[in-house]
Formats: C-alpha cells, structure tokens, sequence
C-alpha cells in the first residue's frame, strides 16, 4: 500500500502554498499551559512543513505569522511572539542555507520592533541567492493593510504624472502589492477547525483551492500537508469555464 507521500502527483504540486497557520492558544489551554507554550510548540510544525514542501518541490510557502491584528491582544504575548520570532530566525538561519531555502518577508514590517526587523533582515540578506524555496513569512500583515497600502501608492503615482488613471489594470495593482513577483498560492490550508480567511491574501487568494483540517497547528505534521496536496490535486481547477471546456486539449 502506497504511504501518504507517495499518493501525490509530483508532477501537480501546487507552485505556492499558503498556511494559516491556527490553534497554538487552544492547544496549549488542552494541556494547562500558557499560550506562548503553543507557540513554541508550533515551531515544530513550521519546520516539518517547510522541509517537506522543500523536499517534494513546492516553490513558494507563506506562513501567516503575524496579523496586524495581533497587535490587539496581551503585551506579554506580543512580547513573547516577538521573541520567540527573533530566536527562530536566528536559530533556523544556517538550515535554511543548507536547504537552499530563500526567506522572505510580507506585511508591515517597519512596524515590528527594532531588533526584529535587524534579524529578519539579515536572515533575508544570508538566504537571498537560495533557490530550492521560498518561504514567505506574513509579518504584521492583514490583506485590507496590503490593499490600501497599494492603492496609496498608485495614487500617488497618479499625482505625480507616472500614471495616467486609464492605465491602472490588474498587473499594475499587483506590482504594488507586497507579494509583486509571486506566484498566487492555489492551495490554501487553515489548521484548528475554523473557517476564514482572516483577511489573508484577499486579491490573492481569488482561485485558491481552500483545504481546512480540525488538526490544531502545534499537531501538524508533514502527513498532514501531503493529505492537503492529495486534496488540491482531486479537485478540478476550473477558473470561470465549464468542466467541459477544462477537460478538452489545448
């Protein structure tokens, strides 16, 4: 009998793959502990899922790490994220390069604190020649900031006469969000049983295919991700034609 790995086509992966990555704070009050003990636990999961994308070729992986809404709750879990964050990078720096796994950022980052952005930064600069992956990491991000901070930007453009309002069309909205240059996920996982979006790559996520698993992010593991891509690989991509229209050759 074929193992969970071995059922997919690696011949249909998904170039991009994003996670919202739920259910540390629930996990941890499971077992009487803090939240901050889910978080920590879920560095785990993170790290199975990136070597496991990395080893089946995925291209692309966005994490959803931070929202700007997560600003919103407890100072000590803030603080506690924040750290945790910069010992990660730090830590997981020298894998990444012997992996050949490139690290990215997405969000607000000017709004992280200093010593953050300075590790991230660096990360960003040591992984930048990586070519196996990409792992993009959703920092002090929410889609609604993404979208006005690009429309901001192309009105000022306008204002300054490097662009005429009939010329902004799809291509030039995307060229100023912060994923210009990515590929759109077509596969979206969210962990711990919910179901939204969570204002996570709105324009982006246009014709994603959704995939939700009651598994709690900290439990996640790599048979987890695969079961995801035997999902997406079941389903029909139509984008807008009939069943029909898909199936005939080009």
């Amino acid at each position: 009998m074929k193992s969970v790995k071995e059922q997919i086509d690696l011949n249909r992966l998904p170039k991009h793959i994003a996670v919202i990555m739920d259910g540390n704070g629930r996990w941890a009050k499971s077992k009487g502990a803090s939240r901050i003990f889910g978080h920590q636990n879920g560095v785990k999961s993170v790290k199975e899922t990136v070597e496991a994308c990395a080893e089946i070729g995925v291209e692309y992986l966005t994490l959803y790490a931070f929202s700007t809404e997560n600003w919103n709750r407890p100072a000590e879990e803030v603080q506690a994220l924040m750290e945790l964050l910069i010992k990660t990078i730090f830590d997981e720096t020298p894998t990444l390069n012997k992996n050949n796994i490139r690290l990215l950022a997405i969000g607000d980052i000017k709004s992280l604190p200093a010593k953050c952005q300075e590790q991230l930064a660096s990360a960003m600069k040591e992984t930048s020649k990586n070519t196996r992956l990409s792992l993009v990491l959703a920092l002090s991000y929410s889609s609604k900031w993404e979208i006005m901070n690009a429309i901001k930007q192309i009105a000022q453009d306008a204002k300054d006469g490097k662009l005429a309002p009939e010329q902004i069309n799809e291509v030039i909205f995307e060229n100023h969000l912060s994923t210009a240059g990515m590929p759109h996920p077509e596969l979206m996982i969210r962990t711990s049983g919910e179901h939204r979006i969570s204002n996570f790559l709105l324009w982006q996520l246009a014709y994603a295919e959704f995939y939700f698993t009651d598994v709690m992010w900290p439990d996640f593991r790599r048979e987890d991700l695969y079961k995801a891509i035997i999902s997406y690989q079941q389903r029909e991509r139509r984008f807008g034609k009939t069943g029909e229209q898909v199936k005939q050759p080009n």
